[in-house]
């Protein structure tokens, strides 16, 4: 089964074309790329936080496997979901769903299961997609829509997916697909992200998921991110940067009510 767009002339254009000017615009000055094992992108509209995740994409050196953790916004299906075959169509390409690491994946013990459901309403992984399609056109993923967990299940997971890394010759990249703070006033916005950019940075899942709960920080992919940090742990990575940050009032000019955007890398 093919997944098909839901989202395209919405969040991003909606055809092959227009997504290619609508990149190559937001490209700014050349940079050198970089063997990032994991790196964290928002997925408002390409408006918004476009040119946010554009400057973390462009940074990195190609790979053919990519694992895309996403949130779950509309908690459909089940709370660790694995599309497991096919194609994820988006406007001029379909790139292939990874079959042969989603089943080690799925082989795994842990939370990690394969569903569909969880997708068909969800456009986090899908607007992170014809971005990647442009920087790493060769490439097959894995998406995964997860739920809100707490630290033991995030850490589930993350064991789940390096034991089927680990198993691969291939270079995976591990994308975590999250916008932050949530129409907030710019400064209250600003300063409750860097509290959680803090965490991430120290790649210290325990503490961020603390602090959100905490300071009320409105960001809506924990669960991705979390995992992510934990897969970048067991993998012995200690270097985090944040590429770019910038809140939506600063595209609009509008600062009486943000979402903040955030691009990380990790090393």
């Amino acid at each position: 089964m093919d997944r098909k767009p839901i989202v395209d002339g919405r969040f991003y254009p909606g055809n092959a074309a227009q997504i290619r000017r609508f990149i190559d615009r937001h490209i700014q000055s050349a940079a050198g790329y970089t063997a990032a094992r994991g790196i964290i992108v928002p997925h408002a509209g390409y408006p918004y936080s476009g040119e946010v995740a554009i400057d973390v994409f462009r940074r990195i050196l190609p790979r053919k496997k990519i694992i895309v953790l996403g949130p779950n916004h509309s908690g459909l299906g089940a709370p660790a979901a694995l599309w497991p075959s096919g194609y994820w169509h988006v406007p001029g390409a379909a790139i292939p769903v990874d079959e042969e690491l989603a089943g080690k994946i799925l082989e795994g013990d842990g939370p990690i299961t394969a569903d569909r459901d969880a997708h068909l309403r969800e456009h986090s992984i899908e607007v992170e997609l014809p971005l990647l399609n442009y920087f790493f056109p060769e490439a097959s993923i894995v998406p995964i829509c997860l739920q809100t967990m707490d630290p033991g299940a995030s850490q589930a997971c993350a064991a789940q997916l390096t034991g089927a890394i680990k198993s691969c010759r291939d270079e995976i990249l591990l994308v975590a697909s999250s916008d932050m703070s949530h129409y907030e006033p710019d400064a209250s916005a600003r300063r409750k992200d860097r509290i959680a950019l803090e965490d991430i940075l120290n790649l210290d899942a325990k503490s961020l998921q603390r602090h959100v709960r905490e300071h009320s920080i409105s960001m809506c992919g924990l669960a991705p991110v979390s995992i992510l940090i934990e897969c970048m742990r067991i993998f012995g990575r200690r270097k985090a940067q944040v590429i770019k940050y910038q809140t939506s009032g600063d595209v609009t000019g509008d600062y009486d009510a943000v979402v903040g955007y955030a691009g990380v890398m990790v090393q």
